[in-house]
């Protein structure tokens, strides 16, 4: 444990006791956000984002442990386990290494090299190897063995080869440095398979492409293996300086082979030596380290679509809330008619209606009586409009009964619907509807979804939600664990009101699981809404270690206690009773009061049971109580008569939402129905690395529209004060990481593709 504990410290840059004090808090139970908000003192202020990294590596690091003991049993178990080995077992630092030093002891099928031992073969590849000034045709006739189907020298010295290529294959030190050697220096090359040239012409761009492994960003790495699985690319591993090598000429690995076993030129047995060196890397390493290499690629792109994922999702779920106000949610439709929901401040529903303004209805005039007449029986204030088929249709109807019913102006909001159909279907949806056609559950969720987009979207598988890149191709478990993991923080962040939240939202909270939430409603509906946070005692199964999770994420507004309100934990509530002491003041007047509060020293406060970071929260929450830390509600304004995509015009300046932000770019909704992409490369007047450096899920940005292809349905979008300036300054000599403008047209080619897959998972979304 201590070594763990060391090797997590060193790795994340903090010191061994703040790691020792977080293990035992996951191990005793506590969740991630609780020990973040909750217990500073112990991990010495470390984030969320240091808390995950650590549970990760801390999982690893035991699973790899694990590990290392079930090969030492296995090897002890087969007498070939020394003291050495055993030594190298016990320090390898990766599953990698553990794998390579196992790999001579791994229980296998019987192979050729198995079969030349039993025909007696070994000591004739000893012999050869330690003396090759020894004749190998020679040698070989002492080795003859019709029995075993060893009738000339020429089998044997084939038996006695097999026999060594297994041997230098299984050597782990020379697969690590030939595995470095290929990491750092191969090139994943693509080709076209014969006769795929019209049916991937998707991925036209890879059809004769090469770029360095370890450069390869993560979208076309998967973009890259997608081809390959759909069997229209070959992929290989190369290394570029050997393509003009002649042939039967050594190449760098196999030197490097020859050079680990001191194999050289001018003896009897160097020909045949260097046979088995090529034999090894040609049928045993070669293949088996591509293999190796191109796994650990789609693992390093897996991790990063899933970040990329995970930071999208995160950004969605903290956008800016519109707030508790009555709101109708209209889910567009041309054909099947505009369905309507009416949810008041509270998100309950009031209203339903389904309308048919557009043909083959073109009840125009009855549409908006009906959502007028709506708007004033309910006194709504928003209108969410899904941004799917029809939604600039719809917009425009809503500015129409703004003009022709003054009285009843609302302002309207084009919100992303993504996954509105998903919750329509759902168990969730279900039970919360169970008498509502599913085709108007859709127009609820959009509704609240722009009262509160945390508070719908939790409802959501979040793989559902459309934010991330190439999700379909990364593991299912990994994906799932890591969007978990970004729900719980974000809904902890906010902090949920208990009397009013669902049981899906619920059970997102620190310490609660399904079960408890739906305790948690039941206990609601039957004996009304909670007063006290003392009340969450009396839900069933809901214990201490639950309570002392969960009570300081949930609020209660208008209870007996003012701090139930805030984020307060209950346990801090004896830490503000002295405040209040200190101060002469009311709880009901202290809070708020910062001048008061200001003047506090949390040091002179701080006790055997307080610490310095734990008042300075309570104080900064008594200062701003329940304070949201999401942006202030803002939206996009779609530009009149820019509803289609041949309404748009290279030059025209749109202002648009961010819908997907991925390693190549950002999406942006400009009201077309089909969303736009800007190339990472025209996301700023400078050098970008990470788009998320510039832009998020959800924030309203100004763009240029630069190209469009109708046909392909793909809009380049760049948000850089002048585009064509930009591009030239990104040719100066001195900015070395910067494309140059060729360089960053061939990213954009080569990303062209990804983009139509992105921009058709969207519209599949909605």
């Amino acid at each position: 444990m201590p070594a763990l504990v060391d090797r997590i410290a060193q790795e994340l840059c903090v010191r061994p006791a703040q790691v020792a004090a977080t293990i035992e808090m996951i191990e005793e139970g506590a969740t991630i956000p609780f020990i973040a908000r909750y217990r500073k003192e112990r991990t010495g202020g470390l984030d969320d984002t240091q808390l995950r990294n650590l549970d990760d590596r801390l999982r690893y690091l035991r699973d790899l442990e694990e590990r290392k003991q079930a090969v030492i049993k296995t090897i002890e178990a087969q007498g070939k386990l020394t003291a050495a080995l055993k030594q190298q077992i016990v320090t390898a630092d990766t599953k990698t290494r553990l794998e390579d030093l196992y790999l001579p002891y791994r229980k296998k099928r019987r192979t050729k090299a198995q079969i030349a031992r039993e025909a007696g073969l070994e000591p004739l590849a000893d012999l050869l190897f330690n003396d090759p000034s020894k004749t190998p045709e020679t040698e070989a006739q002492a080795f003859l063995n019709p029995d075993a189907g060893v009738n000339d020298p020429k089998a044997a010295l084939d038996g006695a080869r097999r026999i060594l290529t297994e041997r230098f294959a299984e050597e782990a030190d020379l697969v690590a440095r030939l595995r470095e050697v290929l990491d750092d220096q191969g090139h994943i090359t693509a080709q076209v398979a014969d006769g795929k040239q019209d049916q991937g012409a998707k991925f036209s761009d890879y059809f004769d492409h090469s770029e360095p492994l370890k450069s390869c960003p993560s979208h076309r790495a998967l973009a890259l293996f997608r081809g390959r699985n759909e069997n229209i690319l070959t992929l290989a591993l190369t290394l570029p300086d050997e393509a003009e090598l002649p042939r039967g000429t050594p190449g760098r690995c196999e030197r490097l082979i020859a050079a680990h076993f001191g194999i050289r030129d001018g003896y009897s047995a160097s020909a045949w030596l260097t046979d088995c060196v090529r034999w090894c890397w040609k049928v045993k390493l070669s293949l088996s380290l591509e293999l190796d290499l191109f796994t650990r690629l789609r693992d390093r792109a897996e991790r990063r679509a899933i970040e990329v994922f995970a930071d999208n999702l995160k950004d969605l779920l903290m956008s800016a809330p519109a707030g508790p106000r009555a709101t109708i949610g209209l889910d567009p439709g041309i054909r099947t008619g505009v369905k309507v929901a009416v949810v008041d401040a509270t998100g309950k529903l009031v209203d339903t209606a389904t309308v048919y303004p557009f043909p083959p209805g073109n009840d125009a005039d009855g549409a908006m009586a009906t959502l007028a007449a709506l708007i004033a029986r309910h006194d709504v204030d928003l209108c969410a409009v899904g941004n799917g088929t029809g939604s600039r249709e719809t917009e425009r109807l809503m500015g129409r009964i703004g003009a022709q019913f003054p009285a009843r102006t609302v302002t309207t909001v084009v919100v992303n619907e993504a996954g509105a159909s998903v919750y329509s279907a759902s168990k969730t949806g279900a039970e919360e509807f169970p008498d509502l056609d599913v085709s108007l559950r859709g127009a609820v969720s959009i509704a609240r979804r722009l009262q509160d987009p945390l508070a719908e979207l939790v409802k959501i598988d979040p793989k559902s939600i459309g934010v991330g890149q190439y999700q379909h191709d990364v593991s299912e478990t990994k994906l799932a664990r890591q969007l978990e993991a970004v729900v719980e923080d974000c809904v902890n962040a906010v902090g949920v009101d208990l009397n009013t939240a669902s049981a899906p939202l619920l059970a997102r909270v620190s310490g609660l699981s399904d079960t408890l939430a739906g305790n948690i409603v039941s206990h609601r509906d039957v004996n009304g809404a909670f007063r006290d946070r003392a009340e969450l005692c009396n839900v069933p199964r809901l214990g201490p270690k639950a309570f002392e999770q969960s009570a300081g994420f949930l609020r209660i507004r208008d209870g007996d206690n003012p701090l139930d309100a805030s984020a307060v934990h209950p346990e801090a509530y004896d830490l503000v009773a002295k405040i209040r002491s200190q101060t002469g003041s009311a709880i009901t007047a202290l809070i708020g009061d910062v001048k008061t509060l200001k003047k506090l020293d949390a040091a002179q406060l701080a006790d055997d049971r307080f610490g310095v970071p734990t008042i300075r929260d309570v104080i900064a929450e008594l200062e701003k109580p329940g304070r949201d830390p999401r942006p202030v509600f803002k939206t996009a304004r779609f530009a009149d008569g820019v509803e289609e995509i041949t309404d748009l015009r290279p030059g025209m300046r749109l202002e648009g939402t961010v819908t997907n932000v991925t390693n190549f770019g950002a999406f942006v909704d400009v009201g077309v129905h089909q969303d736009g992409l800007v190339h990472i490369s025209r996301l700023a007047d400078r050098f970008v690395s990470d788009p998320r450096e510039v832009v998020k899920v959800g924030e309203v940005v100004s763009v240029t529209v630069m190209e469009v292809d109708v046909g392909r349905r793909r809009i380049a979008l760049s948000m850089q004060k002048n585009p064509d300036d930009a591009q030239a300054m990104q040719s100066r000599p001195d900015r070395r990481q910067t494309p140059g403008p060729r360089r960053a047209r061939q990213n954009r080619s080569a990303d062209g593709a990804l983009a139509d897959a992105f921009a058709s998972a969207q519209r599949r979304k909605r």
